[in-house]
């Protein structure tokens, strides 16, 4: 694996890795010591490098992971941070990774005059383009072993998380759902119901694992995109307290009263997500 560029984040000591996995970014940041945590996270672009955020604003996930840790008295993730694929040749490359896509070629109509998988008001390329299963199989058995055997880290689902926001907050729900015995943990943060609405919902919280080894964070604001998902965040958390989840236990679907749908937003509570992960696994 050729390492391309390395540079430091505020918070967290040594350096993010910058490789590339066929065509795709990926970085990658380990703490110095052996820890059992790992965190993969969507939207890899807006994680740790300002230079490459959307809105030039990271998570600052490395601080944050460091500083929860501590709280815990015990070491922080490793942390992969995938890119999208959007680019001048794919503008659209975001939505076709992240969508849940058996969800969509199955039956599940896009809601296409609302911003998400496509720009409003038509969809730009047809269902079939959608390349979400191959963009997960390319992290679980890809991307993760080989940054895993790179630092050194032995893989313990138990103790391995998956996030993401908006269309990655469905990502990361899908991905839980696709690899159960990676994942044992979903961080899904404002996620993009209202691109499928109720028939999305029931599609996806369905394919969920039954409770028992797995935990559940989905959370949203109250403002922009957040501001419209309420009803249907309200059936998706029923879905998983029928699925067995329990609140206090292995499910959290919090409110934060005037967030909005950006990466400040989200960097603003992802301390508390990470709490509810540590604590769970610990």
């Amino acid at each position: 694996m050729e390492i391309l560029k390395k540079y430091q984040v505020r918070g967290a000591p040594g350096e993010v890795r910058r490789t590339n996995f066929h065509d795709r970014t990926v970085d990658f940041w380990a703490p110095p010591r052996p820890t059992p945590y790992l965190l993969v996270t969507h939207d890899g672009q807006n994680i740790f490098d300002k230079a490459t955020s959307t809105r030039h604003r990271t998570w600052e996930l490395a601080g944050a992971a460091n500083k929860v840790a501590e709280e815990f008295g015990t070491t922080p993730p490793v942390i992969i941070a995938v890119f999208h694929s959007s680019g001048p040749s794919d503008p659209y490359g975001r939505g076709k990774d992240l969508a849940p896509q058996d969800v969509f070629t199955d039956g599940v109509e896009p809601v296409v005059n609302h911003s998400g998988i496509w720009p409003t008001p038509t969809p730009t390329y047809p269902l079939s383009e959608l390349r979400g299963n191959q963009y997960l199989n390319q992290i679980a058995h890809s991307i993760i072993p080989s940054i895993c055997e790179y630092v050194g880290h032995e893989l313990v689902p138990a103790q391995t998380a998956i996030l993401g926001a908006s269309m990655g907050g469905l990502a990361a729900l899908n991905g839980m759902a696709r690899y159960p015995e990676i994942f044992e943990t979903a961080l899904s943060f404002s996620p993009h119901w209202t691109v499928g609405r109720e028939p999305l919902v029931q599609r996806l919280m369905s394919a969920l694992p039954r409770a028992g080894q797995h935990t559940i964070w989905m959370s949203r604001g109250t403002k922009s995109h957040d501001a419209k998902y309420g009803p249907f965040q309200e059936l998706a958390n029923s879905y998983a307290v029928a699925a067995g989840y329990r609140y206090g236990s292995d499910l959290a679907t919090p409110i934060f009263n005037r967030t909005t749908h950006n990466e400040r937003s989200w960097s603003s509570y992802v301390n508390q997500a990470l709490r509810f992960w540590i604590s769970q696994s610990n």
